[in-house]
Parts: structure tokens; C-alpha cells; sequence
């Protein structure tokens, strides 16, 4: 029999339907379930490889972590990676089709349903369940034409919708409500029930509030999910997480600056670093200057020359050279490693118009952006101590130079990667994911001046989508939805 279906759709972004696709997946893992996450489109430069070679949406990955099973190109087959506030690139089944403005690419997207629907099926094979998580707002009636993230899909695939309202943003009556005044019959009626999430406080207080949704709407209330403070310690899939990363934390030992770069990408590298009780780390706004730190991380972009352009126009290339001459230290990860070098060249336009321009000069690299893009797992261990490391590459371009006689890493196929300084100050590299690597983080935390702590990052995001699955069955009606998912 083909798998069951159940799709969470929500009335905005950021309400949450990414971590209940996880919660749900967990719960419905353990109970002995063969589970698949699925978001046809997603939107995000935080980025995973998959183990057949290509790449998804963060979020689907930790998805199909919570269901106990590797990630697959199938369960994010449009991926949408911004180079520009008006353009992004096309990831279609982990593999780079082109880039296209937004407006071009709303007359684009009724073409990339038959590569949905292709991985949506090759999911449903092998699935007893696969949840779906939409993208953005289900009302969005200005994108509905031709629209393979919500509703387009959902009415596809006759998938049945349970709708999320975030109640911590405040209107979430209005949401809700809202949402079913908006869309058209036919796809209301496929919302069986609502959701509102992030409750504070006392939810005695929100009763009301539930039944009066469930009158006005005709869908039944399915829960109300208290906010869940562990999420903070699970990867993030938006940016607009970096905001509440960090903070100044009494008794540390280590600082940490990163300047904030509005194409960053790949940023869950920093996660293991927030949760670190002896890091202080600081995420260095837009008009602010990169404070007295022991090391600045420059991290990956979507468009490394067009950040880099960003990093001097905020004058931070100034406080960079400030911060080395006092002794700091300085890590590039993948595209910050290439705007450490002396130049960046991009003669095709990968990135946009082709370009050559001079890097920050601080180590003795230069890098040639080209088409073809490294998307693997890697293992190894660090050249100067033989620290062992497991990560993933994801990038273009090729970097050369004398620094490289001074690598960073060995990769276990026995390659070197990265360059240090010669004063062996500053550092890049191309492999993400260092950090979430006990061995690693605490080796670079000792290098610091730190202890190096004993968390242990990979065992603390199993103990979350546990606690997180244990939340979820306390706080919704499993046996309602399971009916609607057809389970029952």
C-alpha cells in the first residue's frame, strides 16, 4: 500500500513547522513507522550534502536524522539558495539547474511539479508515513498559480493539511481565521485541523481562544504546543535565527565575533559554539564593529564576492587588519576562507556579473570560481596535531597559493585542505562542520586558551528530538492525528 500522507502547512514563515515535522517524525519513528520528511520547496542557504551526492535543505536533514534514516535528495527536490535580495540559485534534486530572478522564477516553478512529484513518490515507496512541510504561508493566494509548496502541492497529491498559527508573534486568531478567508474552497477544504504553536505562559489562559477558532473555522483544535526551549540547541534553518545566537555569557573564558554577512550560508557551523559555556559568541551586526575578540570567523556565503563587497563597506576589513595586528586570531569556512586570500576571480559569472577583485589579503591564496560544485562528506584529521575531524564540503571555486604548503586538514583520501598564515594566526578551510565535532571544537577551543568542555553536540541533538518528540505527545491530539493521516 502507498504511504499515508500528512502535510503541515503554517499561516507565515518561521511559525515552526520545520521543528514539528522533526517532533512528528520522532514520535512516529518510535513507534516503529518507517517515516520520510518532505518539503517540495524550501527556501535557504543552510544547506546539507546527502549521502548520493547532493545537497537539501538543513532542516529536511535534521528531519530525517529525528526518523532515523540519512538524508536523501528526494526529500527536498527544490531547493532555493539567494545569491541577491531579487535572484537565487535552483537546486532540483540535489543538483544546481540555474538561477533565476523571483519574478522569473514564479513562471518557472509549474514546471519543476513533475520533478516533485517524482521524488515524492520514490519516498511514498519506501514509507509507511511521509510528512510534509510547506513553505512560507499557506495564503499566499499572490503565488498560488502554479505554486508547488503548498497548496499546489497538497491539492496534487490530495494530502491532507493540518495548519500551524505561531500565537508567540501575537494574532494568531487573526492567522488562522485569516488564512481560510483567503484561500480558495477547494483548498480549505483540504485543512483538517490547526495547530498553534509557541504557547508562554499558562495555556489555561489560550482555552478560549481555541474553541473559538475551532467554532469560526469548523476545523478541530489538534493542540496547543507550549514553547519548547530545547529548540535553541537543534540546527536552525533561517537566518533570522543568528539574531538570538550567542549573548554574553558570564564567566567565559573565549570570545568569538562573527560578522553577520547577509548572503551567509551554512551557519549551523556556529551552533556547537553558542552552546559552549566558556564561549562568549558574538554576532556582529550591520553597523556595529567587531569587538576585542580571540578569534573572528569569517563563515560561508551564497555569494562571497558580493559579501565580501558588504564586509568593507561596513568597514570591517578594517577592524579585521586591527584585530591581527593585536594577535587575534581569524578562521574562513569555505567562502570566508576564499575573501581571506588576495584576490577572488570569477571570469564565468557564477556568482553574477564575472568579476576580479582583491581579496582581504590575509593569507597567500587566490581563488578561481568555477561551475562545478564539491558536494561530499569528508574525514581526516588536522594537520599540524592529528586532531581527527568528520564534515562536508560544499562549494565552488578553487584555491591556490604558496599558503597552501601550510594545509589546514588532511582529508582521509590523503589530500590537504585549507592554509594557515605563516604566523600562524589566521586559518581557512573548505569543510564545514568542524565544529560539530567534539574532537575538533574542543581542540580549537584549547588553541584559545579554553578547556576545550566535554559537551558532547551529537548526543545533546539526539537527547532534543527525544524531549521534543515526549513534548509533542503531551501537548497534541496523536490520536486525531493519526486519523487524519489515515493511520487510524
Amino acid at each position: 500500500m502507498p504511504a499515508k500522507i500528512l502535510m503541515l502547512q503554517g499561516t507565515g514563515s518561521d511559525v515552526g513547522k520545520s521543528l514539528l515535522v522533526a517532533g512528528l517524525c520522532r514520535h512516529f519513528a518510535d513507534r516503529g513507522l518507517r517515516v520520510r520528511p518532505f518539503k517540495p520547496q524550501n527556501m535557504s542557504n543552510n544547506a546539507a550534502v546527502t549521502a548520493d551526492g547532493g545537497e537539501i535543505g538543513r532542516a529536511q536533514a535534521l528531519q530525517a536524522r529525528a526518523a532515523r534514516v540519512a538524508p536523501s535528495v528526494h526529500m527536498n527536490p527544490v531547493l532555493l539558495k539567494p545569491q541577491s535580495e531579487t535572484g537565487a540559485q535552483i537546486i532540483v534534486q540535489g543538483r544546481m539547474r540555474g538561477s533565476a530572478r523571483a519574478r522569473d522564477y514564479q513562471g518557472l516553478k509549474g514546471g519543476l511539479l513533475p520533478d516533485v512529484l517524482d521524488s515524492f513518490a520514490c519516498l511514498r515507496e519506501e514509507a509507511d508515513l511521509v510528512l510534509v512541510e510547506g513553505a512560507g504561508s499557506a495564503s499566499e493566494v499572490n503565488l498560488r498559480a502554479n505554486d508547488i509548496a503548498n497548496m499546489g502541492f497538497a491539492r496534487a497529491v490530495e494530502a491532507p493539511v493540518v495548519l500551524v498559527g505561531d500565537i508567540d508573534r501575537g494574532g494568531v486568531i487573526a492567522q488562522l481565521l485569516g488564512t481560510q478567508a483567503a484561500v480558495a474552497p477547494e483548498d480549505a477544504a483540504l485543512i483538517k485541523g490547526f495547530i498553534v504553536n509557541k504557547m508562554r505562559g499558562d495555556p489555561s489562559l489560550f482555552a478560549d481562544g481555541m474553541r473559538f477558532i475551532a467554532a469560526r473555522t469548523g476545523w478541530p483544535a489538534l493542540g496547543l504546543v507550549p514553547h519548547f526551549p530545547g529548540a535553541a540547541k537543534l540546527p536552525a534553518e533561517d537566518a533570522l535565527a543568528l539574531g538570538s545566537y550567542g549573548g554574553r555569557r558570564a564567566g567565559a573564558r573565549i570570545t568569538i565575533a562573527v560578522p553577520m554577512m547577509p548572503r551567509i550560508s551554512n551557519f549551523d557551523d556556529l551552533d556547537p559554539l553558542a552552546q559552549e559555556e566558556e564561549v562568549d559568541l558574538v554576532m556582529v551586526k550591520p553597523g556595529e564593529v567587531l569587538p576585542f575578540a580571540d578569534l573572528v570567523i569569517l563563515p560561508g556565503s551564497k555569494a562571497t564576492i558580493a559579501d565580501l563587497a558588504f564586509l568593507r563597506a561596513e568597514g570591517w576589513d578594517i577592524d579585521l587588519a586591527a584585530h591581527v595586528r593585536r594577535g587575534g586570531h581569524v578562521l574562513g569556512l569555505c567562502g570566508g576562507y576564499q575573501m581571506l586570500g588576495a584576490r577572488i576571480e570569477d571570469p564565468d559569472g557564477i556568482e553574477g556579473a564575472p568579476a576580479d577583485v582583491p581579496g582581504l589579503g590575509l593569507l597567500d591564496v587566490a581563488t578561481r570560481l568555477t561551475g562545478d560544485k564539491r558536494l561530499v562528506a569528508v574525514t581526516g584529521e588536522t594537520a599540524a596535531d592529528g586532531v581527527p575531524f568528520a564534515g562536508y564540503e560544499m562549494h565552488v571555486g578553487i584555491t591556490e597559493g604558496p599558503a597552501l604548503a601550510r594545509p589546514v586538514l588532511h582529508l582521509a583520501d590523503g589530500s590537504p585542505d585549507g592554509a594557515w598564515s605563516a604566523d600562524g594566526r589566521v586559518a581557512g578551510c573548505y569543510v564545514h562542520g568542524l565544529f560539530g565535532d567534539d574532537r575538533q571544537r574542543a581542540a580549537w577551543l584549547r588553541r584559545l586558551g579554553g578547556e576545550g568542555g566535554d559537551m558532547q553536540y551529537e548526543m545533546a541533538v539526539e537527547e532534543t528530538l527525544d524531549a521534543f518528540a515526549i513534548h509533542l505527545a503531551g501537548h497534541l491530539d496523536m490520536a486525531m492525528i493519526e486519523r487524519i493521516a489515515g493511520l487510524g
